[in-house]
């Protein structure tokens, strides 16, 4: 009996082993699949920048967009795209976004290396060094759309809503950085309460404060103003909701 009882033992050990490497076997072939398939490797190239026009590459950026919030980003392989990108860059557009870490530009439109020229500063506010960028990026580059994205839940936003003194703490340079940003408080109609616990008003300061700035790129800028009345370029604002994840265009 207990012959027996040994013998039935080690075969239900032999079996569970044989199990086990079943198991094992299936959870190792799972990441092969992921290996398989085939990443993007190419870049924009001039004839592709060329052949766009400002509505076409909104669209792309729409439907990139589409594919963040689905969660459905296009593989690339990051080391080829660096090697080709060494020969020269083609951008279609150039973003304007806030600093704000929990917005990642280049996956929000599901681009890659050499895709868009990306601009931060705290509230999405321009200056004449930004400018100066979105001119190269578009007059001499060839880039045929700038964004000022701004974004839900800004903090620098709330801060000039709420008058927060930054100068009082040594901090002279956010000071002048919010100051930039009162004029678009000014140009919202108050809704309740004007303080930046009243989300419906901060999003409209949120959505007037992109617009501006649109608006003061055009101002600031004589070329780029004219490029978008030829047609050749578009200068727009959009606004990324934080808690979902798209893109609205204004």
């Amino acid at each position: 009996m207990i012959k027996k009882l040994s013998i039935a033992i080690i075969a239900l050990g032999i079996m569970s082993c044989t199990e086990a490497k079943k198991e094992v076997s299936v959870v190792k072939d799972e990441p092969k699949e992921a290996i398989t398939q085939n990443p993007v490797r190419s870049i924009l190239t001039a004839e592709e920048q060329a052949s766009l026009s400002p509505d076409e590459i909104i669209g792309r950026l729409k439907k990139g967009n589409e594919n963040f919030v689905s969660n459905n980003l296009t593989q690339r392989d990051h080391s080829e795209q660096r090697r080709i990108a060494m020969i020269g860059q083609y951008p279609k557009a150039i973003v304007l976004s806030c600093v704000d870490s929990r917005v990642p530009v280049e996956d929000v439109f599901d681009l890659g290396i050499g895709d868009i020229f990306v601009a931060r500063v705290a509230g999405n506010i321009e200056n004449k060094d930004i400018v100066g960028s979105m001119e190269f990026a578009t007059a001499v580059a060839g880039s045929k759309v700038v964004i000022v994205m701004g974004h839900t839940a800004c903090g620098a936003v709330k801060h000039a809503i709420d008058n927060t003194d930054a100068a009082a703490m040594e901090m002279n340079a956010l000071q002048d950085l919010l100051d930039e940003i009162k004029p678009s408080i000014a140009l919202t109609e108050p809704n309740g309460e004007v303080s930046s616990k009243n989300e419906a008003f901060t999003n409209s300061v949120i959505n007037n404060n992109a617009l501006k700035t649109v608006n003061d790129i055009r101002a600031t800028s004589p070329k780029m103003a004219q490029l978008e009345k030829e047609g050749k370029i578009k200068i727009v604002a959009a606004v990324y909701d934080m808690a979902t994840g798209k893109v609205k265009f204004m």
